[in-house]
């Protein structure tokens, strides 16, 4: 999953995104609204965790902005701002979730899992395709009743296709998966993971659809 946190106060935006890297995700930070309207207008991300109190105007125009494009984003707010006028406006607005400040980063975690599954329209946790299953919170992965050791972007690349059975991903869309605005991309970074996911699971489990991209068997 990629996240942006939309935070102004640098030790809690860095706190965000070191805590939330720990779950295996990719986490961009903008302290601005202008700046996370910028980051949201050229990435894409899985979800947004956004503050509503930020120095350039209301954490709401956000919102309101990933709603009016019809982004396929969850947003959770994370604010001080804990009265239920300041819930019901956030969640009437189009918020997936809603947690006040101080919070706990496992909850938080398992937050952005519920928000994320409800916007793939998943009841359940584990994924599964065919033998294959993934486990998003424990970060594990088994074939039938074999586990198989992953990389962290191993599996976010696994992760990605099984969200989308049957959709071919480019691979810029696998990169903006894995990778935030601070990191390096080597050239062939992806076909090097993709190339391990198939000595682990089998040959046959990724497709290469030339000239397009990636997509499950």
């Amino acid at each position: 999953m990629r996240i942006l946190a939309v935070e102004d106060d640098p030790i809690l935006a860095n706190g965000l995104q070191v805590g939330l890297t720990t779950y295996g995700w990719t986490v961009d930070v903008a302290g601005t609204v202008q700046d996370a309207l910028a980051a949201l207008d050229c990435s894409s991300f899985d979800a947004v965790v956004l503050d509503l109190g930020l120095p350039d105007g209301d954490g709401l125009e956000v919102l309101r902005f990933v709603r009016r494009r019809e982004m396929a984003v969850a947003v959770l707010l994370l604010t001080a701002r804990d009265s239920a006028p300041d819930r019901v406006e956030g969640l009437d607005a189009g918020a997936d979730d809603y947690l006040g400040k101080p919070f706990d980063l496992e909850e938080l975690a398992a937050r952005l899992r519920a928000v994320r599954r409800r916007v793939l329209g998943r009841a359940s946790a584990p994924l599964k395709h065919g033998d294959l299953v993934l486990d998003p919170k424990a970060r594990l992965a088994w074939l039938g009743d074999r586990d198989v050791p992953l990389s962290r972007r191993e599996f976010a690349i696994l992760e990605a296709l099984i969200e989308r059975p049957g959709q071919v991903l480019s691979r810029g869309q696998l990169e903006e998966r894995l990778y935030g605005w601070q990191e390096d991309i080597g050239s062939n970074a992806v076909e090097v993971h993709i190339h391990h996911l198939r000595a682990k699971f089998g040959a046959d489990l990724i497709r290469t659809m030339r000239g397009l991209g990636y997509a499950l068997r």
